[in-house]
C-alpha cells in the first residue's frame, strides 16, 4: 500500500470541449467569456469542431485517462477516488467541487492537463479553483495543485515512442533526414515572459522536453534528428506580438531549405483536442501537402499507462511533502522539478485581474496550497 494521505481524491482538472454540434457555440462563449469576440468569430472557430461532428477529442481522452489512472491506483493500492471539472464544459469544475464536498472529501490532489507554466495552462486554473472554492464555501476540500509534469518520464517517454513510431509514416527514402517540429500553443510575447517565478519558463520548458524528445528519439532511431520549437493556434489580435514562428511558416521555410520532410511533434498538449485535430491534422496537413513536403504528425501522451503512473507518482510525492517527508521526484533532464506552492507574482493574469480574484477567494474559505 502507498500512502496518499492527507489526500482523500484526485481530481482532473482540463479545459473542456464540445461533445455535439448544439454545445460548440455555447462552449466558445465560455471560452471567450468577457473578451468581446464578435459573433462571426465565433461562427468561424465553430466551423473547426463541426468538421469534427461537433464533438472535440479532449473529453473522450480526459474519460481515458482516468480510466488509466484508476486502474493504476487499483494495482498499485492507491485508495484514492478521481473526480473530474472542466473549465469551460460539463462536467464543470464547479459542480464538480460541490460534489466532492456532498461526498466527504477534505482534500484532493488537483492534476491539471497542462504540462507547462503560463498564466492560461497554470495561473488561470488557480483562479479557477479559487472562484470554484469560494463558491462551494466552507464545505469546500483543501486542493493542492500538482507541480509541472513537461519533465516527468511517464509524460515524456510516450512522446518519443509515439514519435519514433510516426517515422513509419514517412515515405521510406526520406526517414533519416526528416526533421523534428516540435509544436506547442502560441500565446503572447508579454505572457511567455512572466510565465514561471523568474519569467521566460514557458519556453524554456518546452525547449527542454522538445531536447528529451530528441534524445529518445536519437537513441532508439540510433541516429539524430534536427528539431526546432514552433507555435500553433495563434488566437489574438494581429496587433499583439504572438510566440513564433507559427507552425505553417515553418514548413515553407523547411522546403525552402531543402529538408525532405518533418514529423509534427505536439509535445505541448496533453492529449489530442481541437488545436491538434484541426490545426496540425488538418491545417498543417494541407500547408504541407501544397508544398509538396511528405509530414507525419505523432500521437499526444493520453491516456498511455506510463503517464497514468506519473499521475500517481506526483500525488504520492506531494503527500509525502505534506506529511514532512522527503519525497523521491522523478524528473528527465537538466532543470529539475519544479515548484510545489507557485510564488506570489508566478504566472500573472496579463490583464492585472488575478489578484483580486485570489484575494476574494482566499477570504472566503481555507487557504489553497500550490
Amino acid at each position: 500500500m502507498h500512502s496518499a494521505a492527507p489526500f482523500d481524491a484526485l481530481l482532473l482538472l482540463s479545459f473542456g470541449g464540445p461533445e455535439g454540434p448544439d454545445d460548440v457555440i455555447p462552449f466558445l462563449r465560455n471560452v471567450t467569456r468577457g473578451r468581446g469576440v464578435p459573433p462571426e468569430r465565433l461562427a468561424e472557430a465553430g466551423a473547426h469542431y463541426r468538421l469534427f461532428g461537433g464533438v472535440s477529442p479532449i473529453n473522450g481522452q480526459n474519460r481515458e485517462l482516468i480510466a488509466a489512472i484508476e486502474k493504476d491506483f487499483a494495482d498499485a493500492g492507491v485508495g484514492l477516488p478521481v473526480y473530474w471539472g472542466n473549465r469551460n464544459w460539463q462536467p464543470y469544475l464547479g459542480d464538480t467541487l460541490r460534489r466532492m464536498a456532498d461526498d466527504g472529501v477534505r482534500r484532493a490532489a488537483v492534476l491539471v492537463t497542462s504540462a507547462y507554466a503560463s498564466y492560461s495552462g497554470c495561473g488561470q486554473y488557480h483562479e479557477n479553483l479559487l472562484a470554484a472554492r469560494a463558491e462551494t464555501g466552507a464545505e469546500a476540500p483543501v486542493l493542492d495543485k500538482l507541480r509541472h509534469y513537461y519533465n516527468h518520464p511517464g509524460f515524456v517517454e510516450p512522446l518519443v515512442d509515439h514519435t519514433v513510431a510516426a517515422f513509419d509514416d514517412l515515405p521510406a527514402g526520406v526517414r533519416a533526414d526528416a526533421r523534428l517540429v516540435m509544436t506547442t500553443h502560441s500565446i503572447p510575447v508579454a505572457t511567455a515572459e512572466t510565465a514561471g517565478p523568474e519569467g521566460g519558463a514557458y519556453v524554456a520548458q518546452h525547449r527542454e522536453t522538445a531536447r528529451l524528445v530528441a534524445e529518445g528519439v536519437a537513441r532508439a532511431l540510433g541516429r539524430e534528428h534536427a528539431w526546432d520549437l514552433v507555435y500553433q493556434s495563434r488566437s489574438g489580435p494581429p496587433h499583439l506580438p504572438w510566440l513564433e514562428p507559427d507552425v505553417n511558416d515553418h514548413l515553407a521555410r523547411l522546403k525552402a531549405d531543402g529538408v525532405p520532410a518533418a514529423v509534427l511533434v505536439p509535445i505541448g498538449f496533453v492529449s489530442d483536442h481541437m488545436e491538434v485535430v484541426y490545426d496540425l491534422d488538418v491545417q498543417a496537413a494541407e500547408t504541407a501537402a501544397t508544398l509538396g513536403l511528405p509530414v507525419a504528425r505523432a500521437a499526444t501522451t493520453g491516456a498511455d499507462p506510463r503517464f497514468a503512473a506519473a499521475v500517481r507518482d506526483l500525488v504520492l510525492e506531494r503527500a509525502a511533502a505534506l506529511r514532512g517527508e522527503s519525497p523521491d521526484r522523478r524528473v528527465l533532464g537538466a532543470l529539475g522539478p519544479s515548484h510545489d506552492v507557485c510564488p506570489l507574482g508566478c504566472c500573472p493574469d496579463p490583464r492585472g485581474r488575478g489578484a483580486g480574484l485570489r484575494g476574494a477567494a482566499l477570504e472566503a474559505v481555507p487557504p489553497l496550497s500550490s
